[in-house]
């Protein structure tokens, strides 16, 4: 046949000699026994990408006992996908599927490198750049072609994501010619790559070297401590003592979930990273289906349940073959149903749950059998009433599976198929069915119940509303009862959502009417009318016209780094041809699902292939297919596999590159980073460039961090706030990407190196001070003024302690609020800008004024007349610590919301000219040289259509 079968190897001649001397019925069991074993021999198939695979005399594909075996093996024909079938007269199930790829690596390309000049004290990364290959790589680095490689420690660190070798403060011995050399884990193949002299630029040479690659080095050497942001604490297995900048966690669990911080801090400073820890987890099966024996004509409901980080995805097989969705067969969330069982349903079951970290396989089998006839779940009628000469239908429906033949009898006497018509002349009629029951007929009508409603086909839309006839011509002295069926279920008015309604307002109609129709709804439906006598039934069938189902078996066929050729299945079009696909796809940096551009722009209905182009190099995609026609469009389908493009350059360079500030010596350059979406490879990180303003050579500096946004360059010999042309340039493990352009940025500048002079300051009030100052020559020298920082503490305060406050720009005065009444305070001024403040002036004093009265205005009347409100109140005296009554303040508006005018008196009364037909509310509250006292409550004067109205108000002290 198509596949080796495994026998067992019996010593048949000495079988068949014992078997004639056992005992008949031993012989017959015996006989069971081998007939059994034979059913259970197992064939083999092994399929390879899904295609099966068909060994032939002299093919490198060979089978042995069921294994697999390959020779001469070929990395183009025979790496893929590889996946056993195993089969018995019981069905066939399909393993897991089991990966074939082959190691290799090639050589480097590149046969020289030029030097590279760095600093004494200076940080580099020297770039490795390994060959194309397979197989996970390890890296070393080889010094001055010894055989000794490069020890990694605290200077030096060899990454083994990029291969990439870092020295951080770079001494006189490590001048030399440097070797990358790669080591494939798999095959042990080992190649090196071409060496790079390092050289060492002493201060005598040229500032800025045509090319120069290095990294930033903190000085002092940095201590290095990790802790969680949660705050808890690392476990025992975590030796944080070896940590080094490195923190490894050994048998990662789901307790490790979390964010972790790096801190680095030395005498100048302290800085932080954060990493995100997340936990990912194979599917483990939790509820597996269970073999099952079943009737023809039953249902089959199997559960699968899985769990594993993400959800796993389920599918389910029958026989090794993928199951799809029928009318009969249900595939949703893990779940089989299968209704109206049929032997052909018979046979091995599998469910794989499976997630982007493997998948898992269950097994279970179904059988369908059939069954003896039983009347004991349905009953025949006893009695049954019919017209005289009409025709009477008494049912018979015993359970049995399959389906057989039934007889009836009349008496002792076999009714015979060639039986048309029955003819009742009297008054009892005995029936014998296959149970030996009895009827009899106990009324007799003259007229026949008939449905006048002829059966039909109906077309409705999604969305519309339609009525489903059903009207009857009876004998009137009977009650009709009408039934209505939906593919054979009985449907249960008030349910169902809300879409199915009686109307038929007649006592011989009963119409219903489906609102809002949907696809769910395309059907047979069947009035059923019965009465004493008789029963009838009409069917019709609704057709739906609808949107398209979703498409299925969405495939990714081949990809590269900005386009993916992607096909499909077709879904049902719901009676209205399709007219048009639409594809989308989701990242993990999408918000959603997000429409793409394909070739061809417009793909028509007829059209099962498209090629998504304008993709993203080295991200992972999911693509989906909407289906459209003159309806609408549909339900979008199941995901496809994620798949990721392929690497390259990067070509996207860091935007709003600025900078500038910083402390003394240094450039300080800023960026933001290129979003992971528009990295395109691994191994990214950014080349920073710069140059003098007039110089030729560019110096460039490798900062290896995706996540980078600055980069700090410090050297003495650089002039204060000196003009420098910078462009950033990006790079991954495919290759340099371009720079970006080109802008000015200004080094670090000095701080201001005089102090202002001629600092004035008086007391305003009780908590307001005014200082002035002659300003410093604006953009003197190198050393700009962009402000003035007035710092200022009470006689009870420490300098070190005093509050701030800063001008900007060319500003020589400012006002000092906030103060305490009857205070003394010291106040000095600095001249400010981005290096930080100079000198401070010489310090002056000054005492803020008593405060304010406390006590509010008491007592306050007021009247009206015409156009004039006259109010008064009792005079206000100030306490001993608090500064005299100079006058007072009325403040009044219309209502509460606007802003309220005010009105200065030295008296204790006032006469406002108001309209009286408006409502006012009125305020008082005194003042003197330490500012306004306490107000009043708020008055409210209504309005008074020309009355006169005298209130007085006492106002609690």
């Amino acid at each position: 046949g198509r596949c080796p079968c495994r026998f067992l190897v019996f010593p048949w001649f000495a079988a068949a000699q014992m078997y004639m001397s056992y005992p008949r019925w031993q012989q017959m069991l015996n006989c069971l026994m081998y007939m059994l074993m034979f059913l259970l021999f197992f064939c083999f198939r092994w399929k390879l990408n899904g295609t099966e695979i068909l060994p032939k005399a002299g093919s490198h594909f060979s089978l042995s006992g069921g294994n697999l075996r390959i020779s001469r093996l070929n990395r183009d024909r025979d790496a893929g996908t590889y996946q056993c079938l195993a089969s018995n007269s019981f069905g066939t199930i399909v393993s897991r599927e089991a990966s074939l790829t082959f190691a290799y690596l090639e050589s480097f390309k590149t046969q020289r490198r030029s030097p590279v000049s760095v600093r004494e004290g200076q940080g580099m990364v020297l770039l490795c750049g390994p060959p194309p290959h397979s197989g996970d790589l390890v890296f070393s680095w080889i010094f001055n072609e010894s055989t000794t490689f490069v020890q990694q420690e605290t200077r030096r660190f060899i990454s083994q994501e990029t291969g990439n070798l870092y020295i951080a403060k770079v001494e006189p011995s490590d001048v030399g010619n440097y070797t990358c050399v790669v080591t494939n884990t798999v095959t042990k193949t080992r190649v090196q790559g071409p060496s790079t002299p390092l050289v060492l630029r002493s201060d005598g040479d040229e500032l800025f070297p045509p090319f120069l690659f290095f990294i930033s080095s903190p000085s002092p050497a940095p201590s290095i401590t990790w802790r969680r942001e949660d705050g808890a604490p690392f476990p025992r297995k975590v030796d944080t003592r070896k940590t080094n900048g490195v923190l490894e966690i050994p048998y990662f669990q789901q307790d490790d979930v979390g964010t972790y911080e790096c801190v680095a801090e030395n005498s100048r400073g302290m800085n932080k990273v954060k990493g995100k820890l997340s936990f990912y987890a194979p599917p483990h099966l939790i509820e597996k289906p269970q073999d099952v024996q079943k009737l023809i004509d039953d249902s089959l409901v199997w559960e699968c349940k899985a769990t594993g980080k993400p959800k796993p995805s389920y599918r389910w097989m029958k026989n090794g073959e993928n199951l799809e969705s029928t009318e009969r067969i249900q595939v949703a969330n893990g779940v089989l149903s299968i209704s109206r069982l049929t032997l052909s349903d018979t046979g091995m079951y599998q469910c794989v749950a499976g997630n982007k970290h493997g998948e898992v396989y269950s097994n279970a089998e179904l059988r369908v059998i059939a069954a003896a006839p039983d009347f004991s779940h349905n009953q025949l009628r006893s009695q049954t009433m019919v017209k005289v000469g009409g025709d009477v239908l008494v049912e018979c429906r015993p359970k049995m599976s399959p389906w057989g033949v039934i007889s009836w009898r009349k008496g002792s006497e076999p009714l015979q198929q060639n039986d048309s018509t029955l003819t009742l002349t009297s008054a009892r009629l005995h029936l014998s069915a296959c149970d030996q029951a009895a009827y009899k007929i106990t009324k007799c009508v003259s007229e026949a119940s008939v449905i006048t409603t002829q059966p039909s086909t109906l077309d409705a839309t999604v969305g519309e509303s339609v009525v489903l006839p059903c009207q009857v011509s009876h004998d009137p002295s009977l009650e009709l009862k009408f039934t209505w069926f939906f593919n054979e279920q009985l449907i249960h008015f008030g349910s169902h959502d809300g879409f199915f309604e009686k109307v038929g307002g007649q006592h011989s109609a009963g119409d219903i009417m489906i609102r809002n129709i949907q696809l769910k709804h395309a059907g047979k439906y069947t009035c059923a009318v019965q009465t004493k006598v008789d029963s009838i039934s009409v069917a019709l069938d609704l057709i739906v016209r609808g949107p398209p189902a979703p498409p299925t078996q969405i495939h990714v066929e081949e990809i590269t780094d900005t386009t993916a050729s992607l096909s499909w299945r077709p879904g049902p079009d719901n009676h209205s041809p399709i007219t048009a696909y639409t594809i989308q796809a989701r990242t993990p940096f999408s918000l959603g699902w997000q429409a793409v551009t394909t070739v061809p722009e417009v793909v028509g209905g007829r059209q099962l292939t498209a090629v998504v182009i304008d993709l993203n190099p080295w991200v992972e995609y999911e693509f989906r297919v909407l289906a459209s026609n003159r309806i609408g469009t549909g339900e979008p389908s199941k995901p496809s596999k994620q798949a990721r493009t392929k690497s390259t350059s990067p070509k996207v360079t860091p935007a709003n590159v600025s900078g500038g500030g910083g402390s003394r010596s240094e450039l300080v350059i800023t960026w933001e980073p290129v979003p992971e979406e528009l990295q395109n490879g691994p191994g990214f990180g950014y080349v920073v460039a710069f140059r003098p303003h007039g110089a030729t050579g560019w110096m460039q500096a490798a900062v290896p961090s995706p996540e980078a946004s600055r980069y700090v360059f410090k050297n003495e010999s650089i002039q204060p706030f000196s003009p420098f042309h910078v462009k950033v340039g990006v790079y991954n493990n495919e290759g340099e990407g371009p720079f970006g352009p080109v802008i000015t940025i200004y080094s670090a500048e000095e701080e201001p190196g005089r102090a202002p002079t001629r600092v004035r300051a008086r007391s305003l009030s009780a908590a307001e001070i005014e200082v002035s100052w002659k300003a410093l020559p604006w953009n003197a020298s190198k050393r700009r003024v962009l402000g003035y920082e007035l710092r200022y503490w009470s006689k009870s305060e420490r300098e070190d302690t005093a509050s701030v406050q800063r001008t900007v720009g060319n500003q020589t005065s400012s006002v000092i609020r906030g103060l305490r009444g009857s205070t003394s305070y010291y106040i000095s001024v600095r001249a400010y800008n981005t290096a930080g403040t100079g000198p401070p002036s010489s310090t002056v004093n000054v005492t803020t004024k008593k405060p304010p009265p406390s006590q509010p205005p008491d007592k306050v009347m007021w009247n009206t007349s015409n156009s004039k409100i006259i109010v008064n109140w009792e005079q206000v005296k100030a306490l001993e610590n608090e500064s005299e009554v100079t006058g007072y303040k009325v403040l009044y508006k219309k209502n509460r919301h606007s802003r309220p005018s005010v009105m200065e008196t030295n008296t204790t009364s006032v006469e406002l000219a108001l309209p009286t037909d408006e409502d006012y509310i009125i305020q008082i509250k005194p003042f003197g040289e330490g500012g306004d006292g306490s107000s009043s409550r708020q008055i409210t004067i209504p309005k008074t259509a020309g009355q006169w109205r005298d209130r007085v108000l006492s106002q609690s002290i």
